[in-house]
């Protein structure tokens, strides 16, 4: 079960990052158009190499590269003279890109940049769709969390896994930008029910002293996923068609995910002790322990787990979480570590792009770093504690982040 539970967890990173190759933003200049009233220069335009014809089209910027949203109001041919000077073209008029843009295929062949060209004036409602995806991330934390207290792990495991396919096929198919945004939203939504589902399933299947090993199992998972993301987005520089590769899998996992077996903590805290002793002795005879799962019976589930059913006889909300001084303290404590590492690591992670280094290998390079630190993160909450391995943790990437500001 956690095997199958950690394989889905590859695709998840797929989905986090996937914008940062199918939103990659490819170099980009104004249409040419050479004014029809220069007819008397119809010869010259034909005889023209592409850098001369660039030349008395597209302005220079300030690090003398090509404009990437403006262009010359009118052809300047002025400037073939081997006598002009760039400085001059500062003076001359310039008007958007209405004509639309041409774009450098080398790097990203086809992405919802080039499709709906959202550059220039346009170039936010890239972060937007970002954006929109994150929130459903928080949306769907919320919302399929307290689902799962309520209709049970597997339940919404199920659900999302189903949530997740369809939407992000329906995405690979969108035939406008706004579309794209709602698909993507969903599957923010999804991708939380997932990730919450499957921890909750595993920590609550998992006895105590191991939980610290297949918590990192599962991470490992993840950060093997950033590998298949930078190689299936290289082999598929097509956002529509790899959009929809990253998507299909989710079908299969729907498929399997019926068989998992149900939290037994949660069926004896909502009342339901002959399921969890039922979902037991399958997990027993899976383990090869057919005479421990013989042995199970209701009366003896219950007696083992007095504090969780005493517990499911109180009802809590979210202002228990701030009731105390204790868990004001803790909550605050852990909202906080998780704000920060979260800014910090998505800020980065999304936008491979500013690097300015080749995309694909950066991720991978993402990917690489985990290992190591992931393995060491293990062995010092194995052996010296959680509290000293998050506080070193933290230390250590904030040193990191100060770092490169100097």
């Amino acid at each position: 079960h956690v095997a199958f539970l950690a394989i889905p967890l590859l695709m998840l990173a797929s989905h986090n990052l996937l914008q940062n190759f199918t939103a990659g933003i490819p170099e980009h200049r104004c249409q040419v158009r050479v004014m029809a009233n220069y007819t008397h220069h119809a010869n010259l335009t034909a005889s023209l190499h592409a850098e001369d014809l660039l030349r008395v089209s597209i302005p220079m910027d300030r690090s003398q590269k090509l404009e990437k949203c403006r262009r010359f109001v009118t052809t300047q041919w002025q400037l073939l003279n081997p006598n002009a000077t760039s400085t001059n073209t500062i003076e001359m008029d310039t008007e958007p890109c209405v004509d639309g843009w041409t774009y450098d295929n080398s790097l990203f062949t086809y992405t919802i940049i080039t499709e709906w060209d959202l550059v220039c004036e346009s170039r936010t409602l890239q972060q937007m769709a970002q954006s929109l995806y994150m929130a459903g991330v928080l949306v769907g934390s919320a919302l399929f969390g307290g689902l799962a207290d309520r209709f049970g792990r597997k339940a919404l495991l199920i659900w999302c896994y189903l949530q997740m396919a369809v939407t992000g096929i329906c995405a690979a198919f969108s035939p406008n930008f706004t579309t794209y945004c709602i698909f993507r939203f969903l599957t923010g939504l999804a991708i939380s029910g997932i990730s919450v589902n499957s921890v909750s399933l595993c920590i609550e299947w998992i006895p105590t002293n191991v939980r610290a090993i297949v918590g990192t199992i599962n991470g490992y998972s993840y950060t093997t996923g950033q590998f298949i993301l930078a190689g299936v987005a290289y082999a598929i520089p097509d956002w529509r068609w790899l959009q929809l590769t990253v998507s299909l899998p989710f079908f299969v996992f729907f498929l399997y995910s019926w068989l998992f077996v149900e939290s037994a903590r949660w069926l004896v805290i909502s009342g339901k002790p002959e399921r969890a002793v039922k979902g037991l002795r399958k997990v027993a005879r899976i383990n090869g322990k057919m005479e421990e799962g013989d042995k199970l019976s209701t009366e003896v589930l219950k007696s083992n787990m007095q504090k969780e059913l005493s517990s499911a006889k109180t009802s809590h909300t979210i202002t228990d979480l701030v009731r105390t001084p204790t868990m004001r303290k803790i909550s605050c404590g852990v909202s906080c570590i998780w704000f920060s590492t979260s800014f910090a690591y998505y800020g980065l992670a999304m936008d491979l792009q500013n690097f300015n280094v080749n995309i694909y290998l950066t991720q991978l390079i993402f990917g690489a770093v985990d290992f190591p630190a992931k393995f060491i993160s293990v062995l010092t909450i194995v052996f010296i504690g959680r509290r000293f391995s998050q506080a070193f943790s933290l230390v250590l990437a904030g040193l990191c982040i100060l770092a490169n500001i100097f």
